[in-house]
């Protein structure tokens, strides 16, 4: 008969069972850091075009929106306006499922859409197209605040990974401030947007044309140069050169 083998100390394979320890706030921010996108091109800067998806990222978060202004004003149709803009978002979703590229992104943009759609058709206002992106964006602001104030900076979760900082850089006082002032950087650039686009929507439908035009510009194109400005500013100092023997 042939005797089971006991396994060496310290060689027992883990039990399915037990749970696995949660993440650390390390692995947590490396994950936020990766979903959220951004790229590093072979300099160690911020890859801004890759970061924003490239052209097809760019049309993605852009086309929706531009196809319902046009066709609403054109046809002076809602419904057909939504069902062209859920059309266009569904477009990338295809396109991305051909490509075999990852859905995240294509995904996000067509629920959006049809949360859009289906509020502007419950209301029966055009304008009210617009009000997901105004909560979305409000939410952002929020969640970007409390980062600062539990002095976990968004702005540190998005480049220290990039920098190859990790987390380390809350270790440093000098480096938390300048993540803090990048993310109020990214912040402001949220709170503009209402600034300029909540008088639009409290027009009315008058206001639509200017509403749609400034959430075009106002989107992805400034959201990035936002960004793009915080990492700047926030760039680590230069180490001091050695001092010659």
């Amino acid at each position: 008969m042939t005797l089971p083998e006991h396994p060496e100390p310290g060689s027992a394979e883990k039990d399915p069972a037990q749970p696995s320890p949660p993440p650390s706030a390390a692995q947590l921010a490396e994950g936020y850091a990766a979903k959220a996108g951004l790229r590093r091109s072979s300099d160690g800067n911020i890859d801004v075009w890759k970061s924003a998806g490239g052209f097809q990222g760019i049309a993605e978060s852009i086309l929706p929106g531009l196809v319902f202004l046009i066709v609403f004003t054109l046809m002076r149709d809602l419904t057909m306006a939504l069902i062209a803009a859920l059309a266009a978002a569904a477009v990338f979703t295809v396109a991305r499922l051909i490509q075999r590229r990852p859905l995240t992104q294509a995904l996000a943009g067509i629920v959006g859409v049809g949360l859009s759609a289906w509020l502007a058709n419950t209301t029966g206002k055009a304008e009210d197209f617009y009000v997901i992106g105004f909560l979305t964006n409000t939410g952002y602001i929020l969640a970007m605040s409390l980062s600062i104030a539990v002095r976990w900076p968004f702005a540190g979760l998005l480049f220290g990974f990039i920098r190859n900082e990790g987390v380390e850089w809350r270790k440093h006082p000098a480096r938390v401030k300048a993540y803090r002032i990048g993310t109020w950087v990214i912040v402001s650039v949220l709170v503009l947007r209402l600034v300029v686009q909540v008088p639009l929507y409290l027009m009315g439908e008058p206001g639509l044309a200017g509403l749609a035009t400034t959430r075009l510009l106002m989107g992805a194109p400034l959201y990035l140069l936002g960004v793009w400005i915080a990492w700047l500013l926030t760039k680590p100092a230069p180490a001091p050169a050695p001092e010659p023997n």
